[in-house]
Parts: structure tokens; sequence; C-alpha cells
């Protein structure tokens, strides 16, 4: 299996092609120096492409790093400074990248956000979250009412990551919207579809006086945390139905 061939793995299912609002360059974003020719033996996973991630991914002898963040949003940059340093990285070590955003956001089940909801064991799971028009996210019910605080002690344990809870709403939690990483604004459609709970990755100053006046329980899994689920489910599915030796890059940011 070539790079090229990898990329068709993944988009087979991720279909970059369906969200064409996404900033992110979807993807290879950096190619190794026979893409056509190499054979991939080794993937690392990251929720980021960074000058840290790809020296770690580079020292487990991958040929390829697969990242949910990759190097390329929108607009071209010049590769001076940190670029450089990220980038240069890459080229050094001959590895290769590939990035999935909001194809791996959105993915049922591989995406971070279903991902989450499968590990909640969440039941009558449907699209949540409209951005630029596409579902991005998951709502659904738990199997039985729950407090905040006992679904945030779950979280963590799907995470590993620290939880914040903002404890506005009902007692018992019944139904939840879930969108990771950075989408506090998007605490309006919960409240807007009368859900008891909302799970996004981080909640930002400007939204809590909101969801507290609209008496909306939010759970902040952190953004790194909530990201890790869609990688993680992207690497046992490549162990499982190609075979390939793995590697998952953990550079957490805490954040």
């Amino acid at each position: 299996m070539n790079l090229y061939d990898l990329d068709n793995f993944f988009n087979n299912f991720l279909n970059k092609e369906n969200f064409l609002s996404d900033p992110s360059r979807n993807g290879i974003q950096i190619q190794n120096s026979a893409p056509d020719e190499k054979q991939i033996k080794k993937i690392a996973f990251a929720v980021d492409a960074s000058e840290q991630t790809a020296g770690m991914a580079a020292a487990e002898n991958a040929d390829v790093l697969v990242v949910h963040h990759g190097l390329f949003w929108g607009d071209c940059k010049t590769i001076t400074g940190s670029m450089y340093k990220r980038i240069s990285t890459f080229l050094k070590s001959d590895l290769a990248l590939i990035a999935y955003h909001i194809p791996l956001d959105a993915n049922n089940p591989y995406g971070n956000n279903f991902g989450i909801a499968n590990k909640l064991q969440m039941k009558k799971l449907e699209p949540f979250g409209l951005w630029h028009g596409m579902s991005i996210g998951v709502k659904g019910e738990f199997s039985k009412a729950c407090s905040i605080q006992e679904v945030a002690e779950q979280l963590k344990k799907v995470t590993g990551a620290e939880c914040k809870v903002f404890d506005f709403g009902k007692k018992e939690i019944r139904t939840a919207g879930i969108i990771s990483g950075g989408a506090s604004e998007d605490v309006t459609q919960a409240v807007e579809q009368n859900l008891d709970l909302y799970i996004t990755g981080e909640f930002m100053h400007e939204d809590f006086h909101y969801a507290k006046e609209m008496k909306m329980n939010v759970i902040s899994g952190g953004h790194y945390g909530t990201e890790t689920i869609g990688v993680s489910l992207l690497k046992e599915k490549v162990e499982e139905e190609l075979g390939l030796e793995t590697v998952f890059i953990d550079f957490a940011t805490g954040l």
C-alpha cells in the first residue's frame, strides 16, 4: 500500500468531497519521496501536526503521520519560523502527513462525536450541530437518567482528560448533544433543541452567561481530549482491516 492507496482508504469513508467548506486541506498535506512507490509499513496517529509530533513519529520509524489538525488551513503560508520547523521535520524524515478535520468530526461511527457518544453508550443517535450547512455533531439519549457529574466521570474515562462541569440546568440528564473541540458557541443549538446537556471541548467565557441564563448544562471535556477519539478509532480500523503496524503519538496540550 502506497501513500495514495492509504489516503484513498481513509477517504472511502471520510468523504472529504462532502465537506468543501472545511478550511483544512483534507487528505495528503505532505507527501513522501515516492508516494506512488514507497510501501507504507507503519502509521503514526496524533491529534495535531507539529514539530514535536512529527519528531516523535519519526523516532517511531513511522512512514506517515495521520492527524485531525493538519498544517494547512485555507490560504497558503510562507515556510518560515514555526512553519519551517514543522515542515522541515517531515521532510528530513521522509515522513508523509495526512489530515482529516471536519470529515473526522462528523463521521459515523469513526468520528470524534459519534465515537464519544458510542463510548458513553448513548442511544437513538442522530446528527446534531450545523456548521456551514453541514451537520458535524451528534445528539442522543442515555439509557437511564443520570447526573451531570456522572456523565463527566464517564467522559473522563473515555478521553483521559479532566472535565469542567457547568451545572446550570436539569439535575436529571437524559439527552445530550456533542460537538468536540472548539464548538462553544453551538451551545445555542442545544438550547434550541431542548436538550438536557451540551458536551464540547472548550467552553468559552463569552458563552458562559448565555448557558447559565438559558439553564443549559455544559461539560467541557478539553479540545485535545475530545479529539483523541477519532484518530484512535482510525488507528483501530487500520489495524483490523489493513494489518499495518500503528502507534498513537500522545502529545497532550492540556487544553
